[in-house]
């Protein structure tokens, strides 16, 4: 029989986790063929979430969890669950029930016909969102599958199914700064997209506001694409020209007309203006060192407080 093994990011999910998992349980039982279980992932919880966890893996089995010595992002906690599991077959969803789990039995099929590695969702509808996060977000895939050569379907999430090779192609790559979205599509493999719409949180409220999501942005287009640098160099190089043929424009106008009061306001301007150029470009240039500056340090992604999982 194949093992599947269903991973769960929480933080701050007590509320959510009962209803999840009396939801998903029934479903997981009827995977014919299929011995599944679960692998939570607390992610630095400041509430009960554990506690929440602890309770379902003392009366299931099933339940496995892995408790984080502190908050580390959904980032680490799912990485952490995909080098934890050992699964034929493993699968990512949310706690909050946003993400649909009536698509995991087909998502299973269509892997097990050997067509495809990889099964993931995709968000067609954006009911209940606020309508600039919205524009946000397509924006965000627009934008970076233009400057990235790693294309990301509008509307890709993190619910997604996948094959052992898969997963231990993802788990390969040890980098600190993470994006997942971006991962799963530079490694490859063919995947089958499941759309589905937009469903409201089960219980709690969600954990992304604007600005960490304009941070999660941010990070995929710089851990994906070296295009902003070569922007930075392009305004450089364009500025550096225009001031050449000023030069000489003021050259020979002064030889010819003789020297004249300059402009002063035209001058104020042309230095705000290049001065916020050049602090854009190094503050370009900064992310990216930022980024080197973490890699280097070779930091582990999570640390582990407490987990009922026995490594073999």
């Amino acid at each position: 029989m194949k093992t599947f093994e269903l991973i769960v990011p929480c933080f701050n999910e007590q509320e959510s986790i009962p209803f999840f998992y009396e939801t998903v349980k029934s479903l997981l039982l009827n995977l014919d063929g299929f011995n599944s279980s679960f692998i939570f992932v607390d992610d630095g919880s400041r509430d009960g979430t554990l506690d929440e966890i602890k309770k379902l893996a003392a009366s299931d089995e099933k339940v496995k969890y892995i408790s984080f010595s502190r908050n580390f992002g959904k980032e680490s906690a799912m990485l952490a669950g995909l080098t934890f599991s050992k699964a034929d077959y493993v699968g990512i969803i949310d706690a909050d029930l946003q993400h649909d789990p009536a698509l995991i039995p087909e998502m299973l099929s269509s892997l097990e016909s050997g067509e495809y590695d990889i099964a993931a969702a995709r968000r067609v509808d954006r009911t209940g969102e606020a309508k600039f996060k919205s524009v946000f977000s397509k924006a965000f895939y627009k934008l970076i599958n233009r400057m990235s050569d790693v294309k990301i379907a509008d509307g890709a999430q993190d619910f997604r199914v996948m094959t052992r090779q898969v997963v231990e192609s993802i788990v390969s790559m040890r980098e600190y700064n993470r994006f997942s979205k971006g991962i799963f599509s530079w490694v490859g493999f063919k995947t089958k997209w499941f759309e589905h719409e937009n469903s409201k949180r089960v219980a709690g409220k969600s954990k992304w506001s604007f600005w960490s999501l304009t941070t999660y942005a941010i990070d995929g287009i710089i851990n994906f694409s070296t295009v902003p640098l070569k922007i930075s160099f392009l305004i450089g190089a364009f500025f550096s020209f225009a001031g050449l043929v000023y030069a000489l424009y003021i050259i020979l106008r002064t030889i010819i007309n003789g020297s004249d009061v300059p402009g002063y306001p035209s001058l104020f301007c042309a230095i705000l203006i290049i001065g916020g150029l050049i602090l854009l470009s190094l503050g370009i240039i900064g992310e990216y060192l930022a980024r080197i500056y973490t890699e280097v340090k070779d930091r582990p992604s999570f640390i582990v407080d407490e987990t009922n999982i026995v490594k073999k």
